[in-house]
Order: C-alpha cells, then sequence, then structure tokens
C-alpha cells in the first residue's frame, strides 16, 4: 500500500518487511495459503498493508523465510498499540479480550524502552522446548475456546499443557492427537524421522482445518487448532509422501479420567 511522499502510518514499515520476507521464500501467494492455516487472499491483504496480519500469521512468514522473528514481531506490536480500537485488525476485538493478560508484562516493560528485546522473548517462549522469559507467566495462554480457532498451538501457548490423547505411527512418522485443557483445543501434530513434504489436518465433524510443511521446514508439525470442549470425536491426520495416517477417539466411547 503506497502512501504520499513523506506520509506514513503505523503499518507501513511492518508491511515493507513482510514483503521483504515473502520474496526471501521465494513462494507464490497461493503457496503461503498451502504452507500455512491463511488464505491466498489473507495474505494478499497483509502483504498490500490492507489488513494487519494476526500474529501467528508473522510467526509463520518469519519461519518459512529462515527469519528471527523478533524484530517483525517488534514491528506488528508497535503498529498495534498505535491503531486506533475498531474491527479492522485481527485479532478481533473478542479475542483481544482473551490476550489482555498475557500482553500486560510486555506493555509495562515497553514503558522503560525494552519492547523490541521482550517481543523477542515473547516469540521465544512459543516455540517448543524454550523457557518463558523472567515475569512472563507460563501457563497462561493467549486465547480460548472459539478465539483459538485457526491458530498454532505453540504460537498461543495453548501447547504448554497440551495432553498427547490418541497415537499412530509407522517406521517413517508418528501422528498424535493433542489436546489442551486450559485452551479447549484440539490439534494434529506430526513427527518425521527424516526431512519429508507433509500436510497436517484436524477435524471435529464438519471442521477441517490443514497446513502443509516442506520437506525443509524443520520446525512446522502441527496443524491449526480446532476449539472443542473434548478431544473426544476429533480426528488427528497427517500425510508424508502420499501416505495418510489418522488417529483419534470414538466420540460416544467411554469417559477416560483425562476428559
Amino acid at each position: 500500500m503506497r502512501h504520499p511522499q513523506g506520509s506514513t502510518t503505523p503499518d507501513e514499515p511492518l508491511v515493507l518487511r513482510l514483503r521483504e520476507l515473502k520474496d526471501r521464500t521465494g513462494l507464490s501467494l497461493a503457496a503461503l495459503a498451502a504452507r500455512t492455516p491463511y488464505s491466498k487472499s489473507a495474505w494478499h491483504r497483509y502483504l498490500s498493508g490492507g489488513k494487519r496480519p494476526p500474529r501467528p500469521a508473522v510467526e509463520a512468514l518469519c519461519r518459512l523465510a529462515g527469519a528471527d522473528p523478533g524484530v517483525v514481531l517488534a514491528l506488528w506490536d508497535t503498529a498495534e498499540a498505535a491503531a486506533p480500537p475498531g474491527p479492522r485488525q485481527e485479532p478481533a476485538p473478542a479475542r483481544r479480550r482473551w490476550r489482555l493478560p498475557a500482553w500486560l508484562p510486555v506493555s509495562a516493560l515497553a514503558l522503560f524502552g525494552a519492547a523490541t528485546a521482550v517481543a523477542a522473548a515473547v516469540a521465544l517462549s512459543g516455540r517448543p522446548g524454550s523457557a518463558p522469559a523472567a515475569g512472563t507467566p507460563a501457563a497462561v495462554p493467549r486465547c480460548h475456546g472459539a478465539s483459538c480457532q485457526g491458530e498454532l498451538p505453540d504460537a498461543s501457548a495453548c501447547a504448554r499443557d497440551a495432553q498427547t490423547r490418541s497415537t499412530v505411527a509407522d517406521a517413517s512418522y508418528a501422528v498424535r492427537l493433542r489436546y489442551s485443557p486450559s485452551c479447549g483445543t484440539a490439534w494434529s501434530e506430526v513427527k518425521v524421522r527424516s526431512p519429508r513434504a507433509r500436510e497436517v489436518s484436524v477435524r471435529a465433524g464438519g471442521n477441517v482445518l490443514t497446513a502443509s510443511y516442506p520437506a525443509d521446514d524443520t520446525a512446522g508439525v502441527s496443524s491449526p487448532m480446532v476449539s472443542v470442549s473434548s478431544p473426544r470425536g476429533v480426528e488427528a491426520c497427517a500425510e508424508v509422501d502420499g501416505k495418510l495416517a489418522c488417529t483419534g477417539l470414538d466420540a460416544d466411547g467411554p469417559p477416560d479420567a483425562q476428559d
């Protein structure tokens, strides 16, 4: 999105950086849509400045480009803080209310001039196996229920209390149905034993969410999350090199101690 010479908006530095990352990936908009939970039209709006992307979309693009998300997420934070309230931006207002507790430490530290460092720490805290930054609640998710729909579990902190409820495996990969009680969400997770392209999906009734990852993406393992009250009736699937494997819990099966 172009502006008159000398005119800038809070989003402009973010949009320019996102375009650079997209160019670095060498992917088309259609390819970006195939590798993330966001559609081709959504990526067009994000990269043209028509709509600010949700935070997980920025993290996903950084991952595909092999870039450190810290600096880019700091630009996202700056644009988000400067934007007037309204329905134009993502996450939606209801989702933003759920996320306020997780963002309060960032806002407070930003007053002391540490916004960039804190943004990087928050981004890193969502990665598997990383320790949370000091002063950041370790178990407070950034969404719950319907506000988590379509988000990725690591980026939203829902993976921190995740339970594996069903598993299927073969010699090349394993598929797990994962469930977060604190977020009220379920998702599919695949572990591949050597670099392979893969598609990961989760189904709850007629609700299906899918993410695709290329063989050289070693970090992408999860489907987007689906909002559910219980993991029963949810099916987790992964397709690796043309082979499909699915696992799940019967919807009408006997309850167990974890339900």
